[in-house]
């Protein structure tokens, strides 16, 4: 039952998807090139597209952005460039995993004091204001492992969709598993299928309107968890980029 449903879900998604990257915006261009992100996380920049990412998800300056689990803050110090001072970042980080110094360093780093950083349980949707933006990489996955955190991942959809305006943007990014893919499997290989996640986002109301297909591998192993060194910076992994109607 379950496979059928997302067969129908997926298939009716528009069929008009990956579409080019847009030119490099140069706020984007500028973001990655900050000379003040850490030095690990610009030697992963060749494997994890930074630019190609924020241009693709459409992040804008003066955009208020809510950042899944932001975690050492990758992209929450180049999301805060991006959206400047008349932007913010919310980010909502997993309080079995946080790290309040990392949250701390990440925070005081951000020019105007654009970030904030909230731990919560797994899976909750709270933000001051309603956002432009909703982010999550490479770890809606995780919400479906239970020691992180019990979470109803079409829950917390309804909860993103609820958080953000009308005609705003919900940005997924994670890693490609095997077809068939169970819980158990999930929580192995911290992979998930990209059709799973789009049945069960568009359940809730949104609309899939493009697939960024920039980090696409088609030499992975997807029977390979994400640690294994043979696959590990190199995963196949998909970009969703989901709207909000503006009208329901």
């Amino acid at each position: 039952m379950r496979r059928t449903l997302i067969a129908l879900l997926v298939a009716a998604a528009p069929v008009a998807l990956y579409a080019a990257v847009p030119a490099m915006p140069a706020y984007v261009t500028a973001a990655v090139a900050d000379t003040s992100r850490p030095d690990p996380d610009r030697a992963t920049d060749v494997n994890r597209k930074p630019a190609e990412t924020l241009a693709f998800a459409g992040v804008k300056p003066g955009m208020t952005v809510g950042e899944f689990y932001p975690g050492g803050g990758y992209f929450t110090r180049m999301l805060s460039d991006v959206v400047g001072p008349k932007g913010h970042i919310y980010g909502m980080e997993n309080l079995r995993w946080g790290d309040p110094k990392a949250d701390k360093a990440v925070i005081d780093a951000a020019k105007g004091g654009n970030v904030s950083i909230e731990a919560a349980a797994f899976g909750t949707v709270r933000f001051p204001k309603p956002l432009d933006l909703a982010w999550v990489t490479q770890n809606y996955h995780d919400l479906k492992i239970a020691k992180y955190g019990v979470v109803d991942t079409v829950a917390f959809d309804r909860g993103v969709f609820n958080s953000l305006k009308p005609g705003g943007t919900f940005f997924i990014l994670d890693h490609e598993a095997p077809a068939g893919t169970d819980v158990a499997g999930i929580t192995r290989l911290h992979r998930i299928e990209r059709s799973q996640v789009i049945a069960e986002v568009m359940s809730v109301g949104f609309k899939l309107v493009d697939e960024g297909t920039f980090l696409r591998r088609p030499s992975d192993d997807h029977t390979l968890s994400i640690f294994d060194p043979k696959v590990r910076g190199q995963t196949d992994q998909y970009a969703l980029k989901f709207v909000k109607p503006i009208r329901r």
